[in-house]
């Protein structure tokens, strides 16, 4: 097969920077190297090298999940054939990731099970999706590379016990296992789990694979195999892609180093807010990107930001810190194609990627891949670690302790309270000469902290509450509203999802990002079995974790809690911001 998406690029007085950014990618053999998995492509260093070269299998998986398409069919075939009428998904970052753009893109198939995608610790939501999936009825699917993460294991805890308490009695003891699946790395703690407690499947990925780069492996075709998706022609057009980027092709014709020489040069240029235009038919395409460039470039004071979701508007409404891709299968909407044209008109770098189908979003995977890695060179990071990630999961297993050992989590320092909202922030400085007194109404607060905004800067509202559609509107009003203001990017991330994603970038990246943390009380609260804490409290660790981290690297950062009744939390605090 033939690769089909086609890519353009339009950046004006900045394709000098483009083309040197080529030379440069010619001259040092980037193609060779990256197929030969040369680590010293990215870094000199031993220590990174060993993590690259153990990071490398990415290149050739859509080859390795292509030999194994029958193996996945016959048993998805065999889950139908059971009975299964919904497959719940638990997993966080790059295991759950693509399975969600699947499940948004495609719908539910008709003859197969519908795909369900839990990577919230938030209550609310795991009750919901409890209570659309019979647990008798629901193949359960334990996605974690690690094998460790507190996220999919605790909610295989919970859901076992569900699973449990319905299939199982004293007169007709059943297997709860025959419910649920693996998605894991070999010799892994959810390896043995499994074994353990007789899982129906289980699936030992290429270990030399990092999970934000997995979406070709089992953890994107197995799920896309179950909920009935034809993962052979997926496949086959990822393979396309492949070649498309091999040393056989010429640096021209490249689509990946060219899509990468465009990030690489831009960003070093200060273009570094990745603007993500998708068509509607692919719309969550952005949520994956979002995720592989943040986790894989936000580090050393270095990064591109991505930005997802954010509507696009007059070129006025932009600072020259941006490039902006875009993305559709079919043709791109009218509104949105006289938008871009005014972007390229006012100087702004556009590039265009037109994929022939949305089941082109394989091939799409893996052009981004090759594109971050050839980035990643430019930039000169290594694109494939994640030190900070592993920071906020120490923080919250240090408050998870420090809840097991008190009953109680810490408090934060209080700055503001009014009307339902209170606002935490850093404590004042020991030697500080504030006089204490009544706390202030949030008002004055939250508008000085985003008059910190200054040009090159990105607003990001870290939102650990459930993920609803009169929430997104409520967060996308305020993006709107703060992008006009302040002529600055804006970003929005579910908790704790973006940990494993954009929160990378907030802590390793450059110290550009004004964060606005969203917390609130959960309106039901869940145990986990086994457990001394319940989800809520894990939900209420990861967040104050979060912001611990941030504090900790000197982030301009609040957090706003908002009650129990989020929805009008969110009201007051758009109207503070439609006055800031």
């Amino acid at each position: 097969m033939t690769f089909r998406a086609q890519q353009s690029e339009s950046l004006g007085r900045h394709k000098s920077l483009f083309d040197d950014a080529l030379q440069r990618a010619e001259r040092e053999h980037f193609v060779r190297r990256i197929w030969d998995k040369d680590a010293t492509l990215w870094k000199s260093e031993e220590a990174p090298q060993k993590i690259i070269r153990n990071a490398l299998g990415w290149l050739t998986v859509a080859q390795w999940s292509s030999q194994r398409v029958d193996e996945m069919e016959t048993f998805a075939r065999e889950v139908c054939d059971t009975g299964f009428t919904h497959v719940m998904l638990f997993g966080m970052g790059g295991s759950s990731l693509c399975p969600e753009v699947f499940r948004r893109t495609f719908g539910r198939r008709e003859g197969f099970p519908e795909l369900l995608v839990l990577d919230t610790t938030d209550p609310d939501t795991i009750a919901d999706l409890g209570s659309r999936a019979d647990p008798d009825g629901t193949l359960f699917v334990v996605s974690s590379k690690s094998g460790t993460t507190i996220e999919p294991l605790s909610f295989y805890q919970y859901f076992h016990e569900a699973v449990r308490a319905v299939v199982s009695t004293e007169t007709f003891p059943t297997n709860p296992g025959a419910n649920f699946i693996a998605i894991t790395d070999p010799g892994t703690l959810m390896e043995r789990i499994a074994t353990e407690a007789y899982f129906r499947r289980v699936f030992l990925n290429p270990p030399d694979i990092g999970g934000r780069y997995s979406a070709l492996s089992y953890f994107g075709t197995v799920p896309a195999a179950l909920m009935g998706l034809d993962v052979r022609e997926m496949l086959s057009r990822a393979v396309a892609a492949m070649d498309a980027c091999s040393t056989s092709v010429t640096i021209r014709d490249n689509q990946g180093l060219r899509l990468g020489c465009v990030l690489g040069a831009m960003a070093r240029a200060g273009r570094d807010k990745l603007t993500l235009v998708t068509g509607a038919e692919i719309s969550s395409l952005g949520l994956w990107i979002e995720q592989l460039i943040a986790e894989s470039t936000g580090k050393e004071g270095r990064g591109i930001i991505p930005i997802a979701g954010e509507l696009l508007g007059p070129p006025e409404n932009y600072g020259n810190d941006r490039v902006f891709v875009a993305m559709h299968a079919g043709e791109l909407d009218h509104e949105t194609d006289i938008k871009l044209q005014a972007l390229e008109s006012a100087g702004h770098p556009v590039v265009r990627r037109a994929l022939s189908a949305p089941l082109d979003l394989a091939a799409e995977f893996f052009i981004w891949e090759f594109a971050t890695a050839v980035a990643g060179a430019l930039l000169a990071i290594n694109p494939f670690d994640q030190p900070n990630v592993q920071e906020s999961k120490d923080n919250t297993n240090r408050l998870l302790d420090e809840f097991k050992s008190k009953g109680s989590l810490p408090e934060q320092h209080l700055v503001a309270a009014a009307d339902g909202l209170k606002v935490y922030g850093a404590p004042p400085a020991a030697d500080s000469a504030s006089p204490a007194g009544p706390v202030p109404p949030p008002d004055a607060v939250i508008r000085d902290h985003f008059a910190r905004a200054k040009p090159g800067d990105y607003i990001a509202l870290l939102a650990y509450i459930q993920e609803t559609e009169v929430h997104d509107r409520l967060l996308q009003a305020m993006r709107t509203r703060l992008g006009s203001r302040f002529h600055v990017a804006t970003t929005t991330g579910y908790g704790p999802r973006f940990l494993h994603s954009t929160g990378q970038l907030h802590k390793g990246g450059p110290d550009s990002g004004l964060f606005v943390q969203l917390t609130c009380d959960a309106k039901t609260d869940l145990a986990i079995p086994g457990e001394p804490y319940t989800f809520g409290v894990l939900r209420q660790a990861q967040a104050l974790g979060d912001f611990s981290s941030l504090q900790s690297k000197g982030r301009r950062a609040i957090r706003i809690h908002l009650g129990r009744d989020v929805v009008a939390g969110l009201k007051n605090l758009l109207e503070i911001v439609e006055g800031a």
